[in-house]
């Protein structure tokens, strides 16, 4: 215990020491940290920076570590969990980003009606776009009322739908905005026509990813049961002194670092074999 209150006190301390210095303004962000920060808009928490999730997951790791090391007095097994609990947060940043992508991708067609009703009731295009934040889906109405106020305060139409399509993050909402710019760019009297068109296509393409979502969750299950089977064992098997004399050998942290590869590269090839086609965002 003094050595983990010495390590959130000495967090403490470095957190308030970083708080009185300003980050000075990058032009551009690293790959990874871009990477990051695209999880975190697809999750729908873009308040979320990357560097603190990173330092978050780096403090879990270690915390894991201690506890795992105080409980079994294997350094290899808690350095394996540590390792697991650092990728913890990002395996379930990529399960909201799906489960958001899943329900946007139903709502989207309703958007595209509540849209071509709007135009065909003689609102423009910037009014059809603002009413939804009242009258559009409840899941996706505080975006629109951003885009509201800030087409109000700025009365630029087009900066305000980049913001949009930056808030969403969602590879729908980027075709259906890149067709409203478009048709406001070109004219025309066929958009209700064209809105009609897109809401068929979103429902039909819905329903066939849903499909084969479902079929595809049997493999990924399957994935992760056969990674985590293992390790479950070895967490019962430290429980015994002899176990934990034997991993702690330089053989048994071969084994153990050679199991970790090992689980890692089954599990991503075997998702990989699983996977389906993402879906790529247009014209970011």
């Amino acid at each position: 215990m003094s050595a983990v209150l010495g390590l959130l006190a000495g967090l403490g301390m470095f957190l308030i020491w970083t708080a009185c210095w300003s980050t000075p303004a990058r032009g551009s962000m690293p790959g990874q940290r871009k990477r990051v920060a695209r999880l975190l808009h697809q999750a729908g928490v873009p308040q979320v920076s990357p560097a603190s999730l990173i330092t978050s997951t780096a403090v879990l790791a270690v915390l894991v570590v201690l506890l795992v090391f105080a409980l079994t007095g294997a350094p290899a097994i808690a350095v394996c969990f540590g390792l697991f609990s650092a990728y913890l947060p990002f395996a379930l940043l990529q399960m909201r980003a799906r489960r958001r992508a899943a329900v946007m991708r139903d709502l989207w067609p309703d958007v595209v009606d509540h849209l071509r009703s709007a135009i065909r009731a003689g609102l423009s295009l910037p009014e059809a776009l603002v009413q939804l934040g009242s009258k559009g889906p409840v899941e996706l109405r505080e975006e629109f009322k951003i885009f509201a106020a800030d087409y109000r305060a700025t009365g630029h139409f087009e900066g305000a739908l980049q913001k949009l399509k930056t808030t969403l993050a969602d590879p729908v909402a980027d075709r259906i905005i890149e067709a409203l710019r478009l048709t406001r760019d070109v004219g025309g009297s066929d958009l209700g026509k064209l809105l009609g068109t897109l809401s068929e296509f979103l429902r039909d393409h819905a329903r066939t990813r849903s499909e084969l979502e479902a079929r595809q969750s049997w493999t990924v299950n399957a994935a992760r049961l056969a990674v985590a089977a293992p390790w479950i064992v070895l967490m019962l098997m430290a429980t015994r002194p002899e176990a934990i004399a034997a991993y702690n050998s330089a053989a048994g942290w071969a084994v153990l670092g050679g199991g970790l590869a090992l689980s890692v590269f089954c599990y991503r090839i075997m998702l990989r074999i699983g996977a389906l086609p993402e879906e790529q965002r247009v014209l970011q």
